[in-house]
């Protein structure tokens, strides 16, 4: 029996990678899924039309998650299409690595409104909708708590994604309405083979303190999102999911 049958679900950021593997996962399991993307329409149909290739049921949307009425877009078009909402799923997220020296305004604003205003303002849109028993995920990352050098900006970031999560599982908890996180860490997507992290000296570092001797999958990520989206985790809030194989 599938776990999400009847659920409606929205994944930010998944034209690609872990969002991409999560929208297929959850509609694997019975879920509508709205596919959100920023600027990769092309990616986001491909993921919409794997899901329907499979049987299921899958709408691209574009959205910035930063700007708010293109989150309440995104949210909008769930109630639209489905008439209904139970799983959001933040996604939506970029990083970049430099050292303090070069830390500069722009990329501190970039990374801080989608990675935490677009968490905010998409949550903010999606809570007039979510009932008893809805769950939002936050994809987070284990570097809040590995903290490496090079990361203060992303970091702090995903620190902020750690607050909110227990902030937001406290205030919605009244409502019935679950907030949990996926920290993953290094996870080999088109981004970390684009940004030289795959094959380089940081992979194999990261691999070497890994106790389960390698670097994470986008179905490992997804195969969480579905257990937090699903009754499985009905006794789980405002918990972090750190999924980096044992690195810590």
């Amino acid at each position: 029996m599938s776990k999400l049958k009847g659920k409606v679900a929205v994944v930010t950021g998944a034209s690609k990678g872990i969002g991409a593997a999560i929208a297929k996962a959850l509609a694997g399991e019975g879920a509508s899924v709205v596919v959100n993307y920023a600027s990769s329409k092309a990616g986001a149909e491909k993921v919409v039309s794997a899901i329907t290739a499979s049987g299921g049921k899958a709408v691209a949307v574009g959205g910035d998650v930063s700007k708010p009425a293109e989150a309440q877009g995104i949210v909008a078009a769930a109630i639209k299409n489905y008439g209904r909402l139970d799983i959001l799923v933040n996604n939506s997220g970029v990083y970049e690595f430099a050292p303090l020296e070069a830390v500069t305004e722009d990329s501190f604003h970039r990374m801080f409104n989608i990675n935490v205003l677009g968490l905010l303002l998409t949550t903010q849109a999606a809570v007039k909708h979510l009932g008893e028993g809805a769950s939002i995920i936050n994809i987070g990352s284990a570097v809040s708590r590995i903290t490496p050098p090079n990361s203060s900006v992303y970091t702090a970031s995903k620190g902020a994604v750690d607050a909110i999560t227990g902030v937001l599982a406290r205030e919605l908890g009244p409502k019935r309405i679950r907030v949990n996180s996926i920290n993953p860490g290094i996870v080999e997507t088109e981004g970390t083979h684009t940004g030289g992290f795959i094959g380089s000296e940081f992979e194999k570092a990261a691999i070497a303190q890994t106790p389960l001797g390698r670097i994470g999958q986008v179905g490992d990520i997804a195969s969480l999102a579905v257990f937090l989206a699903s009754n499985d985790s009905g006794w789980l809030t405002g918990d972090q999911l750190l999924a980096a194989g044992g690195l810590s």
